[in-house]
Parts: structure tokens; C-alpha cells; sequence
């Protein structure tokens, strides 16, 4: 029984070294600690949630549901935390990330949505995209990587292409992820100070800060242009990362009419032992070096 307690708690370590990894930085450097009671509040809430999103897993797979969920926000935002701790204990078969890189030269003379469309999901599956099609509103607009006439083009046909994919009993949710300006300079401070975080932030993302109010005014067009009833924004406030992700994930189920899948009980058979059998020994070169 301890061994199984020790493998449940090491399980839950996943979350706190993901924790750790969010460490926050001041404008110097300097770590800032966070309040160990409000850090137990965070992990029991995230847990039930958790506890929760198995239960939509079980019900998407068993009543063939097709979800696509979107995250969209500022880079820095929290987008990658929220989908990490989404998945984090869910079946990378029924919960597939998406998280697309820049079109290739073939890719940029496709239908636009065309490689968005290979990643949509088969029945019994949840798509996450980490970005998505709203590129095209967002960093091509604004860094000048879309003509005019393509961005208006993208406007014309997003309302379409994604009541084309209700029509066809795929669940569409968008979330667009909220951040102050002061919020997002701490956080690429942040990314600046920590040398496991330096390769999250690219020249793009130096170039977000010069074109604050141009990425500012980009997402209230977006917003206003693709807010449409079959597949509505919901905007996430960020600011707090954990408060963000317990809220969006809290979201996020009250938008599906999932219910407890029942599995008949599960019972381990017992190990069958033959007397011929020997299990060889394994060569001493092949062992990892038992450092730790």
C-alpha cells in the first residue's frame, strides 16, 4: 500500500515541478516566493478539476463527441500552462494537442485553413489548438506576413468555415487569454532571467512589446468580427496564472453535458508461473549508470 502511495504521489510531483517552472521574476531577477496557502488552494482545486476532466474524456469517447478548443492571447499570456495542465492526466489518443508551426512555402499557397482541417478531430476525440487560425487576425496582420485583401478575405470566411464545422457535430470553443501590458513584461523578464525559459522567447515576441496597441487594437477587431453565436469568444482575465487556469478549465466543463461514464469493475488476473520458465540476466553493459 505504500508503494502505491508513493507512485500517487509522485504522479502529483508532475504538477509541482510544472509549479516550479512558473516561477516569477521581479525586475531585477529576484524570485518571488508564493504564499504556500494559497499554492494548497491551487492544487486541491486543480486536482478535482482534473478528477473532472477524465470524466468529460470518458463521456467524449463514449458518446463519439468531436471538440475543438482554441487558445488564443498574447505570447506570455498563460495559453501553454492552461493546455498542460488540460491534458496533463488525460489519454494523448482522446486529447491531441495542435500547436502548429509558421506555413512552409507549399503551405502558403494552400486554401488557408487546408492544414488546420488534417488536425480537426474523428469522433471520440478532443483537439487542443495552441494558436490557430486566428494567426491570420493577430501576428500575420499585424507584422505584414497577409496582404490586406487576404486579411479581409479571412474576416469573410472564418464565420463560415466554422459553422461548416458545427454543422458537422464538431463542438467549437474559443478562448482568448487576457494579459495587462505590465503582466506580460514581467513575465518576459521572466523568460530573460531563467535559463530554462530563454527559448521561449523569440524575436516575434520582442517585437509584440513594440506593437503593443497594434496587436491591442488586432484583437478587439477579431473579436468583434468573429464573435458569432455557434462558436462565441470567451475571454479569460490571465493576470493570475493559476486563478486563469482553474477558471478556464472550470469553463470549459460547464460548456459540455458530460456525465459519468460507467466501466465495469476492473480485476487484476493473477501472474500465470511456469516452472520452465528463467528469466535471463541482463549484461552489465546495457545497464543505465545507476548515478542518482
Amino acid at each position: 500500500m505504500q508503494r502505491m502511495a508513493d507512485d500517487l504521489m509522485d504522479s502529483y510531483d508532475e504538477e509541482l515541478e510544472q509549479e516550479i517552472d512558473d516561477r516569477y521574476v521581479d525586475e531585477n531577477g529576484e524570485r518571488l516566493l508564493v504564499d504556500s496557502s494559497s499554492r494548497r488552494d491551487y492544487f486541491k482545486n486543480l486536482f478535482h478539476l482534473q478528477g473532472e476532466l477524465v470524466k468529460l474524456q470518458d463521456w467524449v469517447q463514449q458518446s463519439r463527441e468531436k471538440i475543438v478548443i482554441l487558445f488564443e492571447g498574447r505570447d506570455a499570456a498563460g495559453k501553454g500552462g492552461v493546455i498542460k495542465r488540460i491534458t496533463q492526466r488525460l489519454n494523448p489518443r482522446v486529447a491531441r494537442v495542435a500547436a502548429l508551426p509558421a506555413p512552409n512555402d507549399r503551405e502558403r499557397t494552400q486554401w488557408y485553413f487546408q492544414r488546420y482541417v488534417s488536425h480537426l478531430p474523428a469522433a471520440g476525440e478532443m483537439v487542443l489548438f495552441d494558436r490557430s487560425w486566428y494567426n491570420r487576425a493577430g501576428v500575420e496582420h499585424v507584422m505584414g506576413f497577409c496582404t490586406e485583401d487576404e486579411y479581409e478575405e479571412f474576416f469573410r470566411s472564418v464565420p463560415e468555415f466554422e459553422k461548416m464545422l458545427v454543422r458537422s457535430g464538431i463542438r467549437v470553443i474559443k478562448y482568448w487569454f487576457s494579459i495587462t501590458d505590465e503582466e506580460q513584461h514581467l513575465r518576459f523578464l521572466g523568460r530573460i532571467h531563467d535559463p530554462l525559459k530563454q527559448w521561449k522567447l523569440s524575436p516575434m515576441d520582442l517585437q509584440s512589446r513594440v506593437r503593443w496597441e497594434e496587436y491591442t487594437k488586432a484583437k478587439e477587431v477579431m473579436l468583434e468580427r468573429t464573435h458569432i453565436p455557434e462558436a462565441p469568444w470567451w475571454v479569460v482575465p490571465a493576470d493570475d496564472k493559476k486563478k486563469a487556469r482553474l477558471n478556464c478549465i472550470s469553463h470549459l466543463l460547464s460548456q459540455m453535458p458530460y456525465q459519468d461514464v460507467p466501466h465495469p469493475e476492473v480485476v487484476l488476473p493473477a501472474r500465470v508461473r511456469n516452472p520452465d520458465y528463467f528469466r535471463q540476466p541482463v549484461p552489465e553493459n546495457l545497464i543505465v549508470p545507476q548515478i542518482f
